[in-house]
This record gives structure tokens, sequence and C-alpha cells, in this order.
């Protein structure tokens, strides 16, 4: 008796720390995402979000939740879960999109496609095509921040409302990011976590991500049908390559790597090391290059400073927190509610979007990793509905991902009207068609493969 009683007030305390750490989080997310601070007359802006997740992991060890051994054994743990490979493969298949951002090349693609669009129709679709084929081999964050000051500088010199392409670029990125395992760190972690390799995952989301993709087309398309009829006002977008030479390292540093990532199962290596080789390879080339014509290597500067290292920390809290709400049960409670048989393709890709919505789609990521874990029968089914939820999730409100919170703060520099209230009037029209899209499309490829 005594120890049910200890095992539900471990479980109570738990609880009550790890909700209070998702609320805070959300709070500082929602008010203060991050702070800027000042060293030698130079500026740096600290994101706040990982800071409340460590300070709720370091309460959870002290309150005996979980033991700083039983973490750091998690963490170091030499198997594909392994949060530290996770972060790696993320953080280095990051450099080199971020690498080829600093070239100006994304920038460049997105001149070029919309500069002979006859009008709104025309400019729309060039970019919505744009938008979902790059992130396929790149990153929807990356892609997300470069092309969001792009539109909004374009669209004010052509006249234009920017909010329809605002939108459909954010519907594109968040869709076909469903394509590749590198697409989103979420599904990243969540199907390296269960073990799925990357070509068993693109056979499986390749269509699932076409669905959403297409469905986000039509949905943004019949919403903003009478705002795109409107005339567009002429107007050249202008974007050079700065480095013609590295551009050509790059991207054949990025096309080999996706390329041997596809095969890795094969090879035997694990992804985080083929991803990490090529982005080490591809710094210290950069940078050789650059000092040989005796200038300093800027690019590969700006390229790390860019880099979402503040994931490191907070992941890895977050990790430190899911294991303990593992240990004292309430994963799998949650796990029971969710499955629901063959049903619980909707029920976990409802439930991630709900989840990602409440304390954002990388904690609910390392959540449902383990949620996923006690729904032995219908695993594969779990798994990918949540990552599809993880993705899709970020239609609904900015706290559904750090790219929303970071795209409304550009698009409040660039003074482009664009409150909460309408990101979530958008959000419910786009989110369920899109899920329901993509969920189906899951369970076709389930039954066919």
């Amino acid at each position: 008796m005594k120890i049910g009683l200890l095992n539900w007030e471990k479980m109570t305390t738990t609880l009550m720390i790890s909700a209070l750490t998702c609320g805070l989080m959300l709070v500082v997310v929602l008010k203060k995402p991050s702070v800027c601070i000042s060293i030698k007359n130079k500026n740096f802006s600290v994101g706040t979000y990982w800071i409340v997740a460590l300070i709720g992991a370091v309460a959870l060890i002290v309150a005996r939740s979980v033991s700083l051994g039983q973490v750091w054994r998690g963490i170091t743990a030499d198997t594909a879960i392994n949060p530290i490979k996770i972060l790696a493969l993320f953080i280095s298949m990051t450099a080199l999109s971020v690498f080829l951002d600093e070239m100006g090349f994304f920038a460049y693609l997105a001149a070029k496609s919309v500069s002979g669009a006859k009008g709104q129709k025309s400019f729309f679709v060039k970019l919505f095509i744009l938008v979902s084929v790059l992130t396929v081999f790149t990153s929807n964050d990356v892609i997300i921040l470069t092309f969001t000051p792009f539109i909004c500088c374009y669209a004010k010199n052509a006249g234009v409302n920017p909010v329809p392409y605002l939108v459909s670029e954010f519907v594109a990125a968040n869709t076909f990011s469903l394509t590749f395992i590198i697409g989103n760190p979420t599904n990243i972690y969540l199907a390296t976590f269960c073990g799925i390799s990357f070509g068993k995952y693109f056979s499986v989301m390749v269509i699932p991500a076409l669905l959403a993709g297409l469905t986000g087309f039509a949905v943004t398309y019949l919403v903003f049908r009478r705002q795109l009829s409107q005339p567009l006002q002429k107007t050249e977008a202008q974007a050079e390559i700065k480095d013609k030479p590295l551009l050509v390292v790059g991207l054949i540093a990025l096309g080999s790597c996706t390329v041997l990532l596809a095969i890795s199962s094969y090879l035997g290596f694990e992804m985080w090391l083929i991803s990490v080789t090529f982005a080490l390879a591809l710094i210290v080339v950069a940078t050789v290059y650059s000092l040989i014509r005796g200038k300093k290597p800027a690019a590969v500067g700006k390229t790390l400073c860019r880099l979402p290292f503040e994931l490191v920390p907070f992941v890895l809290s977050m990790f430190a927190i899911v294991l303990a709400l593992d240990l004292h049960g309430v994963t799998e409670k949650i796990a029971m509610i969710l499955d629901q048989g063959y049903a619980s393709g909707l029920t976990y890709g409802l439930g991630s979007v709900v989840f990602a919505n409440l304390i954002n789609n990388i904690p609910m990521s390392v959540l449902f990793g383990a949620v996923t874990a006690y729904a032995p029968s219908h695993t594969v089914l779990a798994v990918y509905s949540a990552i599809i939820g993880s993705n899709i999730g970020a239609f609904l409100t900015p706290v559904g991902a750090l790219a929303g919170i970071m795209w409304l703060n550009i698009l409040k520099e660039k003074e482009v009207k664009f409150t909460f209230r309408d990101f979530v009037k958008y959000g419910v029209v786009l989110a369920l068609p899109v899920l329901a899209a993509a969920v189906g499309g899951l369970y076709l490829m389930l039954a066919v493969l």
C-alpha cells in the first residue's frame, strides 16, 4: 500500500513539474522567445525556451523523479535512438542547407522563378512549386526563414498583399517536409528513435506528403482565389550568387550526402556519421579555399553562427523530462488513450497535432517517441502518424513549431499585418483537410507495402 502511494506521489510530482515547465515554455515562446545579449558592442540573440526546459529537467532530478545517472545513460547509449546522434544528424544537415543559403542559392532561385510571372496566380503557383521542391531536399525551417523576407519585399514592390504567398509558403514547407526523413527535426527524431531507415521512410511517406501538399495547395488557393485575381505590377527581383565555386562544392556535398543517406542501411553506416562527415568536409574545404584566395572564410563563419545549437540543451532537457514521465508510467497511459487499434493512425495524428500546439512539435516528438513504444501492435502506424502530426501541427498555431514563431517575428519586422488570430483562422481551415489527406495516404501505403 505504501509502495503504491509512493509511486502515485512520484507520478504526481513528475506531472506537475513537467506541466509547469511546458506551460512556462509556451509563455516565453509567445511573449519573449529570445533575449538580446551585448558582448563587446556586438549583439547576440539567445533563445529563452531552452532555459525553461533545462530548469524543468534539473527540477525533476532534484525531486528524484529521474536520476542524473539514468539521464546520462539515456543520452550516451550506443543505439540509434541516442538523442546526441539525432541532434548531430539534424544540425549537420542544417549546416549544408544554411551554407547554400549564404551563397545566395535560394534567393537566386526565388528571383529567377518569379521574374517571369505574368500575374498573381502564376506567381502563386511558381512559388509553391519552388518552396515544395527545395523543402524536399533541404529543411523546412531554412526555406521558411529564407523565403519569408523575399516574399515580403517582392510583394511590396509588386503592390500586392503578401499574405496569400506567405501562407502558401508555410503550407508547402510544412507538407513536403514529410517526404524525406531530413525534412524536419521531428521526422529525424521520431523515425530514428523507432529504427526507420531513410529508404523505408521515403517509400512509406512519399505519397502522404504528395497528397498533403496537393490538398494544402488546393485549400490555400480556394481561400485566396479572389485576392489572386487582382493585377500584379511588373517588378524584377534581384539576387546573385556570391561565390560560384563554393556554391558548386555546397551542392555536391548536399547531393552526395542525400544519396548516401538513402542507401545508408545497405552500406551499414549510421546516418548521423554520414551527414556530420559531409558537413565537416564542406567547412574544411570552404575554409581552405577562402584562405588560399587570401580571404576570410566569412561564409563558414556565418553558417556556424546560424546553426540551431540551442536545440542541443532543449532536446536533451526534454529527453530528461520525457524519461521521467516514462519511468512513472505517464507515457504508457497516454499510449493507452491513443491506441485505438487500426484507428490509431487518426488518434495519433490528431494527438500529435494537439500536443505540438501545447508544448511545441520538438518536445512533442521526444514525448511521442516514448509513447509509441507502448503500441506494439500498431507501432509503425503510430510513428508515421505522429510524424505527420508533428509537421502539420505547425499550421494550427505559431506554438506548433519554432519556425512559426520565427516566421511571425519576421513579418513583424517587415511590418506585415498578420496576428496570432489570423494564424489560427487560416490554420483551422488548412490543418484538418491536410491531416486527413496525409493520414489517408499513410493507410494506403501501409496497405500496399
